[in-house]
């Protein structure tokens, strides 16, 4: 198997040094060019023909967001966003995974080439899964939400919404799930009950990542806290540093953050979240997985079908990067997998069938 080819894009040669070394520790990976602008890098992507593009946020002239526009717009390929982790640069790595980029490396401007090497397995691990990504999904993954409006919820749905008939919706998504994500959110009803999703993504984007789904979606999205209540009609982020657990009270559901070890390498994990809901909620759930590369949330939704839970997968003509949907469906953790484009009517339709079964047992 050839190794995977990548060019390099930063304005600084420092950096781009940085991680010419990084990626070279795997010999399944060549570095075959850099550039420090996006001009240069526009010769080198049809002179050399690379897999993956490694895409710093700020360039001379046309800067990396409108470059990564450019490249998705004209040539759709994997690019692995590099990008700072102040207010700023966080607002830039979300766009960028909303523009197409397959995934995102956190960076700091102290201790650079200390930051970055502590990240080689990430930066690496990353960089050869954007290969494998799916790029004939794009097209139809890729939604428009500039014209969506937040409605204020009315006093019906509002009540509606307090009445919590026991059920959840739990999704879980990696590498391609922001966008994947994005083009479901304003589809869900604001009378759905309430969803927990995990996201692997750095915990300097999180917080924004959930206040821009929050304004295109009729849910009311928010980072999730500890000990905070999970209500219908709300849609709760997991913070990028914990694992988001789904826990009972005395008044419901709760939100509950553990700091412990990562689980499949991830904090937070899918497994984690789709287990506790195997436990607390079983049969009561709805679990989702998405687009994403690896295996997190493979055996955490085979528990929660083994609780009676529907479970649904992505299928690989729609998915981003068919790694963990994939290992689902395969030990049969799947009960039903299918394009992304269906997912809201099968999540609202398996939601239905759930509150008639519990209409009827009462």
């Amino acid at each position: 198997m050839r190794p995977v080819r990548v060019l390099i894009v930063d304005d600084s040669s420092v950096m781009r040094n940085i991680l010419t070394e990084i990626l070279l520790v795997d010999p399944g990976i060549e570095v075959v060019g850099t550039a420090p602008d996006a001009e240069i890098a526009r010769s080198k992507i049809k002179e050399l023909n690379p897999d993956v593009i490694t895409l710093d946020v700020e360039l001379p002239g046309m800067n990396g967001l409108a470059f990564l526009e450019k490249i998705m717009r004209l040539r759709p390929m994997p690019v692995v966003m590099i990008s700072g982790y102040t207010q700023e640069g966080s607002e830039a790595g979300i766009t960028a995974l909303e523009i197409g980029a397959v995934d995102i490396v956190a960076k700091s401007s102290v201790n650079l080439d200390t930051v970055l090497s502590s990240k080689t397995g990430e930066i690496v691990e990353k960089v050869k899964a954007a290969a494998k990504a799916n790029f004939s999904s794009y097209s139809s993954v890729r939604t428009n939400v500039s014209s969506f409006q937040k409605k204020p919820v009315s006093t019906s749905q509002s009540r509606s919404a307090q009445r919590s008939n026991g059920k959840v919706i739990c999704i879980g998504a990696s590498a391609g799930g922001v966008e994947a994500i994005r083009s479901l959110v304003p589809e869900f009803s604001a009378e759905l009950p309430p969803i927990l999703y995990v996201q692997h993504m750095p915990k300097e984007f999180t917080s924004r990542f959930a206040s821009r789904l929050n304004a295109i979606s009729p849910l009311n999205v928010c980072e999730a806290r500890n000990g905070q209540a999970v209500l219908p009609g709300h849609m709760y982020v997991a913070p990028g540093d914990a694992h988001l657990i789904l826990a009972k009270s005395r008044d419901g559901y709760i939100c509950r953050l553990d700091n412990g070890v990562p689980v499949c390498g991830h904090r937070p994990s899918v497994d984690r979240l789709f287990q506790s809901a195997a436990a607390v909620a079983r049969a009561d759930t709805i679990g989702v997985l998405l687009t994403g590369m690896g295996r997190d949330g493979a055996e955490g939704l085979l528990a929660l079908r083994q609780a009676g839970a529907v479970t649904l997968g992505q299928d690989e003509a729609s998915s981003l990067i068919y790694g963990m949907p994939r290992v689902a469906y395969e030990i049969g953790a799947v009960s039903k997998q299918l394009p992304l484009r269906r997912m809201v009517d099968e999540i609202t339709t398996a939601c239905a069938i759930r509150n008639a079964s519990t209409r009827e047992i009462k």
